[in-house]
């Protein structure tokens, strides 16, 4: 098993769930704006 490596994919993969966590919460934010 090569560490380094899967140490980089666990760093984007952190990286992309945080993103992906803010993009959520920035679109339910917009939808009740607009839909409310």
């Amino acid at each position: 098993m090569d560490v380094k490596s899967h140490l980089s994919t666990y760093d984007a993969f952190i990286e992309m769930s945080k993103w992906g966590t803010v993009a959520i919460v920035v679109l339910l934010i917009l939808m009740a704006f607009f839909l409310l």
